[in-house]
């Protein structure tokens, strides 16, 4: 398996935005109710549910719906802040117990998994059968301005690039990795989302503050030049009068059988 991200530099990250995690809680939130949401599609009542990675955004809906609720993260206080009991995933090996729960939410938290349909398997095997996994995720597209005014700056400055956005799958590959993963009636589909801010440090924050900072293995450990960021932020599109950035949400739904 090829490695993309760096695991260790990921978890610092959701250390330190854990204290800040509810600076960005209204974006979180609006987020997981546009994905819950789905939970209204079916007629199917869940007792059992585990949030693998909510961030706080999503145990308390769960648990509003009368659930029962296992929070789970690769950060420990990240878990501690939840909302359901908590459990500390320390590797890519998740330590879940099989057939457990009968709904598996995981809100903004397999992108940075190196074994992705590896991860959608350890999750299957933690449903119960006819259980529901609910997840939601950022794909091609999430950030494309941003990356693209990063790339162009630094190039210009330096002459020379380094990976500063992270990958993201293609939405035309979701389905196929439920599947793979041994989810039955799988789906995948997509809402673009427009992020709107007066000032586009804002952007940056909110990212540091989600524990969504750079965690590519290949990233450059060299502080990049002080004109970097301000020269690739005044790039961004502008709507009116604030600068926009596109997030690409999608939406996987699979059933265990």
């Amino acid at each position: 398996m090829e490695r993309i991200f760096d695991f260790a530099a990921m978890r610092k990250h959701r250390d330190r935005a854990a204290p800040r995690i509810g600076r960005i809680a209204p974006v979180l939130h609006e987020l997981a109710a546009r994905l819950l949401d789905r939970l209204d599609d079916t007629t199917q009542k869940f007792t059992t549910a585990l949030d693998f990675g909510g961030r706080s955004a999503i145990a308390p809906a769960l648990l509003a719906r009368g659930m029962s609720v296992v929070s789970a993260d690769f950060s420990a206080p990240m878990a501690a802040l939840a909302g359901g009991e908590p459990f500390f995933i320390q590797s890519e090996n998740f330590g879940l117990e099989a057939q457990t729960f009968d709904l598996v939410v995981a809100h903004f938290s397999l992108h940075w998994i190196n074994d992705l349909p590896g991860a959608l398997i350890q999750l299957r095997r933690a449903l119960k059968p006819k259980g529901l996994l609910l997840a939601s995720m950022p794909v091609l597209g999430t950030l494309a301005e941003l990356r693209t005014a990063l790339l162009t700056a630094e190039e210009a400055l330096t002459g020379a690039v380094s990976p500063r956005v992270s990958p993201f799958p293609d939405l035309r590959d979701c389905a196929g990795l439920l599947q793979r993963a041994g989810f039955a009636l799988p789906v995948a589909d997509v809402e673009d989302i427009s992020l709107l801010y007066a000032n586009p440090l804002a952007l940056l924050h909110e990212l540091r503050d989600a524990g969504e900072t750079n965690a590519v293995l290949a990233r450059s450990r060299i502080f990049p030049p002080r004109a970097l960021f301000p020269a690739a932020l005044s790039a961004l599109p502008m709507r009116a009068d604030r600068f926009e950035v596109t997030l690409r949400m999608a939406v996987l739904t699979g059933w265990a059988s």
